[in-house]
């Protein structure tokens, strides 16, 4: 199926939006087969906001306090519909791009669906970047509002962001949420919450007026930079619906399923399979603004939380917290990992320990899921691989010059469907760099298809270690390792040698005791890997450094690396 995708340029005040959208007869062929909709996920919301107004939206818990805060759908959809109009107040037009750095709340969904409502682009960021990081992705997106909370985790975001708002001139307004009083700068609860204003004009046609098209830009999230620089992806309505929703039909999951979320709202994890589907769903979803894993065990049973989805430490954490301090609970059914493999240890763990099935999600942030796990798969089968292609998303495995390898065989990942997103913000050349004429996107990803269906992602294609000509497996290094009883943690890079090109660096979270390089090479032997694919240094570091979707940044370590001593 050609389609080659059509070039339309937005051009606003701030920006031209160079977007690359399929054909009309592959979108009419998308509509036809029910994979793009002229429903937004935000009618989907608002729906369920009519149908079920009493039935709890989000319970939010807040580091350091036992109690939760539980908005219903019917106060959701007041209290959106109170700050759409105070953005549309402040001067906020369709596809202005609105910025929220928030932590896990329910005033972060406000924000985002409010914004959405008033017919803005919504720019999700996580809490952990700061002046460096969002300057960058501010500028870049020529933000109108930046929506942040005073403080989170001990930093101050409302004395960075007015100091933002300083030197960047697209930049209007600052809204602060649960903060004092701030020069210059708005508050969240006056400007939204409470504000009379519109009381008295027709809402409904204010907000129907705004009222986006699927094929409109949705959505502004950065890539999480596992390799350097980030990049803004756009998502359409119809994109970001299709990126998310394979897991809810794959489990069969609905508005009697209860969804937990504690990877941040601010990436597209937390976004997008933690609030947007979960509230079109009519589901409950709890939120964990500070990831702890044994709060997590005890809102089980509290909140009755059947599913979650989540980096894979996540899991590693919540397994060893249970059985450190067991408890009992009986709702959780299905616990999803992305951004990870499952190693073939930690699914039989999982099982004993959370009663919870682990299936693993692959995808990205340019096009969301795109390979899952059916309930029906056993453990070797999860443990194995990464899933297998979402129905309505093309998967080919290729090699350098693009033609399709034999089965088995390690390649380039490279997918074509309704949910490849529609461009990189003002970045038309790294859009074409990495999505052909023909609609292919180059996930950059490494995978093996194997005779089963299900695929297997080896590495990136960036990440690959080559030692005197000949490819070492990552990945199946990294989970033998993980097996051996003194590692939490572990990643294998590469690093540059005169001799060989590259040499393998294991870097390593130990248990208790770090166990030295001798002893890993020893473990490795006893378990017949070759001994070319052996790591030849070791690094021992306290903890990993991650995306805020919990992948590991190879970058990172490989800069730190080069600074430490092996042991």
């Amino acid at each position: 199926m050609n389609s080659t995708p059509t070039e339309t340029t937005l051009t606003d005040a701030v920006h031209t939006w160079a977007l690359r959208q399929p054909t009309a007869k592959i979108a009419s062929e998308y509509r036809a087969q029910g994979h793009w909709r002229d429903t937004t996920i935000v009618d989907d919301i608002l729906s369920m906001a009519k149908a079920h107004p009493r039935r709890a939206a989000i319970v939010a818990y807040r580091k350091g306090s036992a109690v939760p805060e539980t908005i219903t759908y019917g106060q959701l959809n007041a209290l959106v519909e109170r700050a759409a109009l105070a953005l549309i107040e402040l001067g906020v037009e369709a596809n202005d791009v609105v910025s929220l750095q928030m932590p896990n709340g329910w005033e972060f969904a406000v924000a985002a669906l409010a914004a959405a409502r008033a017919g803005a682009v919504v720019n999700p960021l996580v809490t952990i970047f700061r002046r460096r990081e969002l300057e960058f992705m501010l500028s870049r997106a020529g933000s109108k509002v930046l929506i942040v909370e005073e403080s989170f985790r001990g930093f101050n975001h409302a004395e960075l962001a007015l100091d933002l708002r300083r030197t960047l001139p697209s930049l209007e307004h600052v809204v602060v949420a649960r903060g004092v009083a701030y020069g210059g700068a708005l508050s969240f609860e006056e400007q939204f919450l409470h504000s009379e204003a519109n009381r008295a004009t027709d809402t409904a046609a204010i907000l129907a007026d705004r009222r986006r098209s699927c094929d409109d830009i949705a959505s502004l999230i950065y890539t999480s930079g596992t390799t350097g620089e980030p990049k803004g992806t756009l998502h359409s309505y119809n994109t970001l619906w299709s990126a998310g929703r394979a897991v809810f039909d794959n489990l069969s999951l609905g508005s009697d399923d209860v969804s937990f979320m504690a990877s941040p709202v601010g990436h597209l994890t937390g976004y997008l399979w933690g609030m947007l589907h979960p509230l079109s769903r009519g589901m409950t979803a709890v939120f964990q603004d500070v990831w702890h894993p044994g709060g997590f065990l005890d809102l089980i049973d509290v909140e009755g939380i059947t599913w979650t989805i989540g980096a894979t430490p996540f899991v590693v954490d919540a397994v060893e917290e249970q059985i450190r301090s067991p408890r009992s609970f009986a709702s959780l059914r299905t616990f999803v990992c992305a951004g990870a493999p499952i190693s073939p240890a930690l699914a039989p763990r999982a099982a004993s320990e959370l009663g919870a099935q682990l299936l693993a999600q692959w995808g990205t942030s340019e096009c969301g899921g795109v390979t899952v796990h059916h309930p029906s798969d056993d453990v070797e089968t999860v443990c194995s691989s990464d899933g297998r292609p979402i129905g309505f998303m093309a998967l080919k495995i290729v090699d350098d010059a693009g033609n399709p390898v034999p089965l088995g065989t390690e390649g380039r990942l490279i997918v074509r469907g309704p949910s490849v997103f529609v461009g990189y913000l003002g970045r038309g050349d790294l859009y074409d760099d990495v999505v052909d004429p023909d609609g292919w996107f180059d996930t950059g990803d490494l995978g093996i298809e194997h005779s089963d269906g299900t695929v297997r992602i080896t590495g990136r294609a960036k990440d690959i270690i080559i030692r005197g000509g000949e490819n070492i497996p990552v990945v199946e290094i990294e989970n033998l390792l993980l097996t051996h009883p003194g590692i939490r943690e572990v990643a294998v890079i590469g690093l540059p040698d005169e001799r060989l090109g590259e040499r393998g660096c294991a870097v390593i979270v130990p248990r208790n005791e770090a166990p030295g390089l001798p002893e890993l090479l020893k473990y490795l032997d006893e378990h017949g890997t070759a001994k070319q694919y052996w790591p030849e240094h070791l690094v021992v570091v306290d903890e990993m450094p991650r995306t805020p979707s919990g992948k590991i940044q190879k970058f990172r370590l490989r800069e730190l690396a080069t600074a430490k001593p092996d042991r």
